[in-house]
């Protein structure tokens, strides 16, 4: 389905022997075009686009029929000698799969497997389909919910080189009210979503751009009509009812051959994506014909007895005759299995210093229907507030699975800058979610002590300038105190109680005189220097107060005086003077 640009074919086949072994291998071959997310063309011919060689139709698929990658995984030549094919090599940078984007395809393996375990069906099918249909999501580009950002869309489904399929959403997942569009990293049309939505990080949406409620979603439509997936007739099936091409089969058949030899965890974000456009030559449609070289895809292999094809084509249009997959009806889930409750598992207060970590955790206790601790249970915690507060990792969501106890922790808390209140939720569940609050408190960074660093005398004559800086050193419990808050006020007693309207004087930024600042803060050592001081032409000794969040407080001496007047020497008699003569 829809992919941003349609990409060309691995060439590294240097041969016709080698190229003929990997087409065998791999049953590879060029595909239709594919468009970039925002819907623009892309290079190739717009009437390969969509190209359907399973039955001749376009409607009843999963995408549409739309776009997609069509680069296949590259191959390696065999050991031993005499191997009959190359195959594909999995320790290489095409085997990464981005964090977020792999979590989601082993849950939704679990989750099948729990509620229809006789599917069979493997993650590395998700993988391959995803891998093809968005590039794994752009490389990872998902948030920390899994969350495609920007979100992916597929070009206009409005008959023009794609599937005509007018809008059924009103618009609302793909941002069209005229036309469709295959929306997220699995690309699903409006339509099947509707049907297929599934919510599987327990958010209480169903999102196509979600990565764990896509791939689940897909997960159970590739199962539908009780299809086993390790058999190969039905994974065949499987993948042709999401798009009816067998171009699009080959490629999927080959990156999930791929992804079964071996993968690898890459961070989120730094998976790269096909860059080279090609003009492939689209297989000719069933019954075209194009002079006596047309050779029409055969169609993909039946599916077992007694099991209905994957995809329907139009009453009388030729080709597979099969319904399109219904959503299975669902079956009873066992009281030992059925979330029931979700309760507090003995947190404790939630208190921090600012920029300091919590030492008490989130943690929450799921149970089933009957009372019993239950497994599994996905957990959502989100912090709500204006403090900076956020998980460990910088995260202000993340979900956590409850262990075999039935216990969830959240990840350990880091208080922010800004002191106030703030809550975390812990909601799961999806049809009847359960949401736990809890309140939580940062406290502003405190000293519990204060003090000059110096002890100079602090004096100025009338209308200038204190000569010496004032610093002052903050601690708490003996420690430097760093990013405390103080307030320095002029006042007339030591006490602080009456502020002083005259004396020394800071300046504001306009130069205006003021008497007390509250905007002063200690540096990384704790150390706090005061801006310039400056006195007025009243005499007199005169205090300034310091005072730190949590209550330290120094009262510091300052004198202005004039300078003290020094009389004129009187001049030394002059040696050349005669004395007076000396009476008898």
């Amino acid at each position: 389905m829809a992919a941003h640009i349609r990409r060309r074919l691995r060439k590294g086949a240097t041969t016709t022997a080698v190229a003929a072994a990997a087409v065998a291998a791999l049953a590879a071959s060029q595909a239709p075009a594919a468009t970039l997310a925002d819907g623009s063309a892309g290079s190739g011919d717009p009437k390969a686009a969509g190209e359907d060689t399973a039955s001749g139709e376009t409607d009843g698929a999963a995408t549409g029929n739309s776009p997609y990658y069509t680069d296949l995984p590259p191959l390696v030549t065999p050991d031993k000698p005499g191997s009959s094919s190359n195959l594909p090599a999995a320790g290489r940078a095409e085997a990464g799969i981005p964090a977020s984007i792999l979590a989601a395809y082993k849950q939704a393996e679990r989750t099948v497997a729990t509620t229809d375990p006789s599917c069979r069906l493997p993650w590395q099918l998700l993988a391959a389909i995803g891998k093809v249909e968005s590039g794994q999501a752009r490389g990872g580009r998902v948030d920390a919910n899994g969350t495609a950002s920007p979100r992916i869309l597929g070009p206009a489904l409005n008959g023009q080189g794609f599937a005509l399929i007018k809008d059924t959403d009103g618009g609302a997942y793909d941002g069209d009210a005229v036309h469709d569009r295959a929306v997220g990293p699995m690309q699903f049309i409006p339509s099947t979503w509707a049907s297929w939505g599934q919510d599987a990080n327990g958010d209480g949406r169903k999102d196509p751009n979600n990565i764990y409620d896509a791939a689940l979603a897909a997960g159970r439509y590739l199962c539908a009509n009780d299809r086993d997936l390790a058999l190969a007739a039905d994974l065949d099936q499987a993948v042709l009812s999401y798009n009816r091409s067998t171009e699009y089969l080959r490629t999927v058949r080959s990156w999930f051959s791929y992804y079964q030899r071996g993968t690898h965890e890459i961070p989120d974000g730094t998976g790269t994506l096909p860059s080279t456009p090609s003009t492939p030559t689209p297989s000719p449609r069933p019954g075209a014909g194009s002079g006596s070289s047309a050779t029409p895809s055969p169609n993909p292999s039946p599916s077992k007895p007694g099991k209905p094809s994957p995809g329907p084509s139009k009453p009388g249009g030729g080709g597979s005759t099969s319904p399109t997959p219904k959503p299975p009806t669902p079956k009873p889930t066992p009281p030992s299995e059925t979330f029931g409750s979700l309760e507090n598992a003995g947190t404790g207060p939630l208190r921090a210093t600012a920029g300091q970590e919590f030492d008490e955790r989130v943690s929450v206790l799921a149970r089933n229907a009957v009372g019993a601790p239950l497994a599994k249970v996905p957990v959502t915690f989100t912090v709500t507030g204006g403090t900076g507060t956020l998980f460990a990792g910088g995260r202000k969501t993340v979900t956590v699975r409850t262990g075999t106890d039935g216990t969830a922790t959240a990840p350990k808390l880091q208080a922010g800058e800004k002191a106030g209140e703030f809550t975390v939720t812990a909601v799961a569940g999806t049809g009847r979610p359960r949401t736990l609050t809890y309140a939580a408190t940062v406290t502003a960074r405190q000293a519990d002590a204060i003090a000059r660093t110096d002890e100079k005398a602090l004096a100025a004559a009338p209308g200038e300038k204190f000569a010496d800086a004032v610093t002052v050193k903050a601690t708490y419990k003996d420690a430097a105190a760093a990013g405390v808050a103080v307030t320095a006020t002029m006042v007339k007693d030591p006490l602080g109680v009456i502020d002083n309207d005259k004396g020394p004087y800071f300046k504001d930024a306009k130069g205006k005189p003021v008497r007390t600042l509250t905007t002063l803060t200690t540096d990384a050592d704790g150390q706090l220097r005061l801006p310039e001081i400056f006195a007025d032409d009243n005499e007199g000794t005169y205090l300034l107060r310091l005072t730190t969040e949590g209550g330290a407080s120094v009262v510091i001496k300052l004198t202005v005086e004039a300078p003290e007047e020094t009389a004129p020497e009187e001049p030394a008699p002059d040696a050349t003077e005669t004395p007076a003569a000396t009476k008898p």
